[in-house]
This record gives C-alpha cells, sequence and structure tokens, in this order.
C-alpha cells in the first residue's frame, strides 16, 4: 500500500485530448517526514508514522515535542501512521513526496466533511416534507410519527432525527490519479473529495482490485466458456 497525508486545495477541471471536461480536485500531498518506525521484532508488525505540516512549537504538548525530538525532526501538526508497502526501505527522516503516486493509479482519499450545523429530518435524513394545502398545518416539515407510543413506550434509539449534520470521516473510493507534480507537491485526482478548501486529507492507495483485461485472453484460458458450450457434453450426446 501506498499513501500520504496531504490538504485539499480545491476543485477545478482539465480537458483531456479530445475536449472532454473533467472534473478534478488539487490536492497538496505531503512532502511528509517519517516521525516512526515500527518493526515486527519490536511491535509485532510493521508500519511507519508520517508527520505532515510544519507547526510552532508553544503550539505542542511537551510530549508531542519530546516525540518528535527523539525522532530528530521538526515539530509536525499531524501524525498517521500507514502501513506501507515499503515500510523497511524507510527510516526515521525520510522524507515522502506526492511521486510516491503515478498517473493512472486509483486511490481511496479519506477526509472530514463539511459543517452544515443544526438541521432538520428533511435536509438530514431524506424525509418527505407534508403537504402545503387542505390542513396540512404549519408542521410542513416536521419529523412526524416516531412509534405507536404503547410498546415499548419510548423512542427507539437511532431513529432518524433532526440534529448536527457533517463533520463525519468519510472515504470516496475508486479515484483516479490524473497528474502528480512533486515540485509544487501536487496531486490531482479525478473526482470530488470530502471536506472543505483547506482541510486535511489522507490519500492511500485502493482497496479495490482493478483488471485490466485483453481481447482474446479470457477465449484462450477457457476456449469452452468463450464458445458457450462444453465440449464434453456435445460429445455425450453425439453418442
Amino acid at each position: 500500500m501506498k499513501a500520504i497525508i496531504g490538504k485539499k486545495v480545491g476543485m477545478s477541471q482539465i480537458f483531456d485530448e479530445n475536449g472532454h471536461v473533467i472534473p478534478v480536485t488539487v490536492i497538496e500531498a505531503g512532502p511528509c517526514v517519517v516521525v516512526q518506525k515500527k518493526t515486527a521484532e519490536k511491535d509485532g508488525y510493521t508500519a511507519v508514522q508520517l508527520g505532515f505540516e510544519d507547526i510552532a512549537e508553544r503550539k505542542l504538548t511537551k510530549p508531542e515535542l519530546g516525540h518528535l525530538n527523539k525522532a530528530g525532526v521538526g515539530p509536525k501538526k499531524h501524525l498517521k501512521e500507514f502501513d506501507l508497502e515499503n515500510a523497511d526501505a524507510l527510516n526515521i527522516g525520510d522524507i515522502v513526496k506526492a511521486d510516491t503516486f503515478a498517473a493512472g493509479d486509483f486511490v481511496d482519499v479519506t477526509g472530514t466533511s463539511k459543517g452544515h450545523g443544526f438541521q432538520g429530518v428533511v435536509k438530514r435524513h431524506g424525509a418527505a416534507v407534508k403537504r402545503n394545502t387542505h390542513g396540512g398545518g404549519p408542521v410542513h416539515r416536521h419529523q412526524g410519527s416516531l412509534g405507536a407510543g404503547t410498546t415499548p413506550g419510548h423512542i427507539a434509539k437511532g431513529r432518524d432525527g433532526a440534529g448536527h449534520m457533517g463533520v463525519d470521516q468519510v472515504t470516496v473510493q475508486n479515484l483516479s490519479v490524473v497528474k502528480v507534480d512533486p515540485e509544487l507537491n501536487m496531486l490531482v485526482v479525478c473526482g470530488a473529495v470530502p471536506g472543505p478548501k483547506g482541510g486535511l486529507v489522507t490519500i492511500k492507495s485502493t482497496v479495490k482490485v482493478h483488471k485490466v483485461k485483453q481481447a482474446g485472453a479470457d477465449i484462450s484460458k477457457n476456449p469452452q466458456k468463450a464458445s458457450g458450450r462444453n465440449p464434453q457434453k456435445a460429445s455425450a450426446r453425439s453418442k
């Protein structure tokens, strides 16, 4: 798995060679520094902890500063651990840049969704709006009935209702990388990414499997499937 920490810059659009518009999101990916290294001998698993975005020392606690000073790196605002495929080859102090990904890769982007404050059940959960005429009353966007009222005699936990909306961890899967610029620490992915401009995001290799099918490859491996019949059954019928 490949991964990096970044910051959402905003959305834009580019044009391919056929003139088609591709909506993209620009991400400031890295540079990230390796702050800690987990090994199978000591910790029971292999991983690395990456640090992203410089911050003033006065904004960190003493334990956080001690952890970073032990690694010999400057103060970092964000720390996150990843199980990278090249974790054994990385050492404390190494830099991970945007070129860890390449154009054509598929990634999963995780971020914190935008906050919408306290919202009603219509906007928050898509509840139906009651009629506006003939006795609808002044409760067009209210919740409505939540139960029989006798058994169990209370509103069941987890029912849809009004409340705080947004500020949730959201992962958008299977986004393709359109462009990588390691000099500008820029990663351009096709599609939308959760969170506001400037929001923290993590980019990881997608968990979905992509298979490249070539013409004739499946036929050569399974000719009876390509013909649509089983030769053994066909010979038995002929007898």
